[in-house]
C-alpha cells in the first residue's frame, strides 16, 4: 500500500514540475489555436455573405446554413448528420413504428447510396431490393456526390406516388430500374411462427414496439405448442434487420440471458464509457437458441448477436453481418432540428469491436438462389414424386403397429415433410430449425 501511495505522489509531483516548466508555451499554443478557429469562423462568415450578395440566384439563408452544418457533420463519418425540423419529427415517428416512405434502410459507401436492408412487407421488400444493392439514381437523377440526407430526401414523397430507383447489384452485369409506390410504412417489429416444435421470432427492427412484441409473440408460440415442455427451442431471425434503438437491443439480449455483460460503449472520454448487464430471467427457459443473421443485419442486431454469441447462449447461423459498431446520439437543437452525432463505439462482452468487421456466424450458411422453374426436374425430385408401396392396391397391412402408433407416425411424417418444404422456401431458416431439433434430440438422449 505504501508503494502505491508513493508512486502516486511521485507522479503528482513530477506532473506539477512539468506543468510549471511548460505552462507558458502551452498557454501560448492554446491561444494560437483559438485565434485560428476564430479566423476560420470569420472566413465562413465572409463566404456566407459573399454567396448571399453575389450568387447568380437569390439563396435561402436558412437552407444555406443548414447545408453548411450538415456538411460539417457528414465529413466526420457516414452516420453523423444534421436533421432539419421535419426530418427530426420523421425520425421520432419512425422509432414509434409508423412512417411514410419506401421501407428501406440505407447508408453511404464509395460515394453511392447502399441498401443496408429492406424492411419486411414494405414497397422496397416487395420490389425485390436486397441488402448490398447500390442506388445510383433516383428518377433518373444520379446520387453520386450527394450526402446521405440529400439522397434520402430525393426518395421521399407523397404516399401513393411512384419512384424509380436505378440499382447496381453484385452478380448482375448491367444496372436496372425498379419502380416502387411510396406507402405508409407500419412496421411490425416482431412476428412469430411455429415450425415443428420450434418457435421462430422474426425481429425486423428495434423500436419502441420490439420488446413488448417479442414477449407477446414468444408467449403465443409457446402456448400454440401446448407449453414450454413441448418446445424444442427458439430461432431469432435478425436477417436484414438494420438496427434501431440501443435500449431495445439491450432489452432483447437481456430476455435470453440470466447474467453477464450485454454490451459496453466507449467514447472519446474514458469516463463516458458505459456497461450494460443482464438481469435474471430467461424467456426461453434455457431452451436452445439459434440466431440468424446476414449482410443486412446491422447495429442493434449485431449487439444482440454478439451478446448471445459471446455468452454461448445461442448458435449464430447465416452469413457475416453488416459491421456497424458505432453509437449515434441524437441531440435536439434550437429551431426544432437535431444533430445525429457518432459519440461512441460499442463492444461485445468479450471486448471485440465489430466496426467494419461485422459478426461472423458460428456456422456459415448461404441462402441458395431460387431454382429456375423452367429447369427440368432432377432424378431426386422425380423419385420424391413417384409412387410407393402404400399406393398399390391390395397391399399387405402393417401388423407391427397399433392405430395410435400409426397416427403418431403420420403426424411425425407430416412434420418432416413440412421441414422439407421449408428448406425449399428458406434454406437458412430450415437449417436453424434442424439445429434446434438436433440439440433437443441430443438433450433428450442424455436424460436419465
Amino acid at each position: 500500500m505504501k508503494k502505491f501511495v508513493m508512486a502516486a505522489l511521485g507522479g503528482t509531483v513530477a506532473g506539477a514540475l512539468l506543468t510549471t516548466q511548460v505552462a507558458g508555451p502551452l498557454i501560448a499554443q492554446e491561444a494560437s489555436k483559438s485565434t485560428t478557429v476564430y479566423e476560420q469562423l470569420d472566413l465562413f462568415g465572409d463566404i456566407f455573405e459573399r454567396i448571399r450578395a453575389q450568387y447568380v440566384e437569390e439563396v435561402d439563408s436558412e437552407k444555406l446554413i443548414q447545408a453548411a452544418i450538415n456538411g460539417m457533420l457528414t465529413s466526420l463519418d457516414p452516420h453523423s448528420s444534421y436533421m432539419a425540423p421535419d426530418d427530426f419529427a420523421d425520425m421520432q415517428v419512425q422509432t414509434r413504428g409508423e412512417f411514410g416512405g419506401l421501407g428501406i434502410e440505407v447508408t453511404q459507401e464509395e460515394g453511392y447510396i447502399k441498401v443496408v436492408s429492406p424492411m419486411d412487407g414494405t414497397p422496397a421488400d416487395k420490389a425485390g431490393l436486397k441488402a448490398g444493392d447500390f442506388i445510383t439514381a433516383v428518377n433518373g437523377d444520379s446520387t453520386m456526390g450527394l450526402n446521405l440526407d440529400e439522397a434520402v430526401d430525393m426518395m421521399r414523397g407523397p404516399v401513393g406516388s411512384e419512384i424509380i430507383l436505378t440499382i447496381v447489384r453484385e452478380g448482375t452485369q448491367d444496372p436496372f430500374d425498379v419502380s416502387l409506390i411510396r406507402d405508409t410504412i407500419k412496421v411490425t417489429a416482431v412476428k412469430g411462427r411455429v415450425v415443428g416444435k420450434t418457435v421462430v421470432l422474426r425481429i425486423s427492427t428495434f423500436n419502441d414496439q420490439t420488446t413488448p412484441g417479442l414477449q407477446a409473440e414468444l408467449k403465443k408460440g409457446v402456448e400454440e405448442l401446448g407449453g414450454m415442455d413441448n418446445v424444442e427451442g427458439f430461432v431469432i431471425d435478425l436477417r436484414n434487420n438494420p438496427g434501431g434503438l440501443l435500449t431495445e437491443a439491450i432489452n432483447v439480449s437481456d430476455s435470453f440471458l440470466e447474467k453477464g455483460e450485454i454490451v459496453s460503449t466507449r467514447g472519446r472520454n474514458p469516463k463516458d464509457g458505459e456497461r450494460f448487464n443482464a438481469t435474471p430471467g430467461d424467456l426461453a427457459g434455457g431452451k436452445p437458441v439459434v440466431v440468424l443473421i446476414n449482410g443486412g443485419s446491422a447495429s442493434a442486431s449485431e449487439i444482440v448477436t454478439g451478446a448471445l454469441q459471446d455468452h454461448h447462449r445461442a448458435i449464430v447461423v447465416g452469413t457475416k453481418s453488416f459491421g456497424k459498431g458505432s453509437v449515434q446520439t441524437v441531440v435536439p437543437l434550437r429551431g426544432q432540428g437535431a444533430m445525429r452525432l457518432t459519440t461512441a463505439r460499442y463492444y461485445t462482452p468479450s471486448g471485440r469491436s465489430i466496426q467494419a468487421l461485422g459478426v461472423m456466424p458460428d456456422i456459415v450458411v448461404n441462402q441458395p438462389k431460387p431454382a429456375d422453374p423452367a429447369a427440368a426436374p432432377t432424378e431426386e425430385q422425380n423419385a420424391q414424386g413417384g409412387r410407393t408401396e402404400a399406393d398399390l392396391k391390395g397391399i399387405l397391412s402393417n401388423d407391427s403397429m397399433t392405430d395410435d402408433e400409426k397416427k403418431q407416425l403420420e403426424e411425425e411424417r407430416a412434420k418432416v415433410e413440412e421441414a422439407a418444404k421449408l428448406r425449399d422456401e428458406d434454406y437458412q431458416l430450415a437449417y436453424a430449425v434442424d439445429i434446434i431439433h438436433g440439440l433437443s434430440t441430443v438433450n433428450l438422449s442424455q436424460q436419465p
